[in-house]
């Protein structure tokens, strides 16, 4: 007796008609994204995992495709919209979640910088070739001794004759040992403020300047096909016009985290979709007890959860996405979203593991790799317990910080 065949599991897309939401062009990007995603990252991310590779010369491929940098306009970038950004992101990361933390650091953090808060010449000097992918940028904020209290930072900039002179630390910084130019925020001295009075100001170092040094942090077990690393600034030494005149206090560095915290507030469901797909396929690929293990009730319950995750945190991205547009978007809102997609898509990645059994710690399926990465995002960009207390101001009007 021949075994029926077992039927092939859609694709989670088409259980809820997300793309009856989007414009075409939205589309289109998402379809772009999604086409780089598979042909370009996902043939060799494992690979690149197991040994912690990454690849630059896929930076060019990035810009080619427009999502450098894309949410911004002029200068060489895309000029797209706030929900087409965030389904590029969500694209990437459902390949992995080093690439779009890739495009997260060059876009959202080191070119948004340049963009808001940087001088005309600036502009014209870094952020066409950024947009290419011929540059790259990284953005140098969090210090060693944690990156939950910035206003605490030790790095300092000082003025000597007509240069700055920056002194200190910088760690956990994606793309330095990588980047061409690097976004470093430093305390200066700010008689504005009163006697003694200090701001935090930001300024761009070209990373061939004497004194800086970036060394990559080994022996990560998450976040392994990308570039994290320790900066050093010993009496680096810059010219005036380094100094980005647009910001000033911490309003500067954390407007650039509020864009970076948006696109994964769409990237962390796009490893949940992947985790979810890879389960769903086995458990009607894979027969146990003369069954496939997706006809038992528990296997059943536990895919109907995580759809209603994946379902609910795309949802709620794509009206975040809709609000940012609007220019309506709160601080407070990008938590909600942060906090909830990364947290979700961590139970989705851990769910899905156990349905693919033993086999689900393998490279033949996503779900380890991804709840791996996961456990960095679920750090940078605010861990959940700072979310959790900037929603609980939100709330009360209370500050817990």
């Amino acid at each position: 007796m021949t075994t029926p065949p077992l039927p092939r599991a859609p694709r989670i897309d088409a259980v809820f008609d997300f793309d009856a939401l989007l414009s075409e062009e939205e589309r289109d990007w998402q379809q772009k994204a999604r086409a780089f995603a598979q042909e370009r990252i996902l043939p060799i991310i494992e690979d690149d995992f197991e040994k912690a590779h990454f690849r630059r010369e896929l930076i060019p491929e990035l810009g080619a495709a427009g999502f450098l940098g894309m949410h911004l306009s002029g200068y060489g970038c895309a000029g797209a919209g706030a929900v087409s950004y965030g389904l590029v992101c969500l694209e990437l990361e459902a390949a992995d979640s080093g690439w779009r933390t890739f495009v997260s650091v060059q876009g959202s953090l080191a070119m948004s910088a340049i963009a808001k808060y940087g001088s005309e010449e600036q502009k014209q000097r870094w952020l066409p070739g950024m947009a290419a992918g011929e540059l790259v940028g990284c953005f140098a904020l969090t210090e060693p001794q944690g990156g939950s209290d910035p206003a605490a930072m030790t790095t300092t900039a000082r003025r000597d004759g007509d240069a700055w002179v920056i002194d200190g630390a910088k760690r956990w910084i994606g793309l330095a040992s990588l980047a061409d130019v690097a976004v470093v925020w430093a305390r200066v001295d700010d008689p504005s403020f009163g006697e003694g009075g200090q701001a935090v100001r930001g300024f761009l170092v070209p990373t061939a300047t004497p004194g800086f040094t970036a060394t990559p942090i080994a022996g990560k077990l998450s976040m392994r096909a990308s570039v994290q690393c320790d900066i050093a600034l010993d009496g680096v030494r810059l010219p005036a016009d380094a100094l980005l005149p647009g910001a000033r206090g911490l309003s500067g560095p954390f407007g650039c985290l509020n864009e970076a915290r948006y696109g994964i507030v769409w990237g962390a469901m796009g490893a949940a979709r992947s985790c979810l797909e890879a389960a769903l396929e086995r458990s009607t690929t894979r027969q146990v007890f003369g069954k496939p293990i997706g006809a038992n009730q528990l296997t059943q319950a536990k895919l109907a959860d995580m759809l209603l995750e994946v379902e609910k945190g795309i949802l709620l991205a794509l009206h975040l996405g809709r609000l940012k547009e609007r220019g309506a978007l709160t601080p407070a809102q990008i938590s909600v979203g942060k906090l909830n997609s990364v947290r979700e898509a961590l139970e989705i990645a851990h769910q899905a593991r156990t349905i693919l059994g033993g086999d689900g710690i393998t490279g033949a399926f996503p779900v380890m790799r991804h709840a791996a990465n996961l456990e960095s995002v679920r750090t940078y960009e605010g861990t959940d317990e700072i979310h959790q207390l900037v929603l609980g101001r939100a709330l009360t009007g209370l500050n817990a910080f």
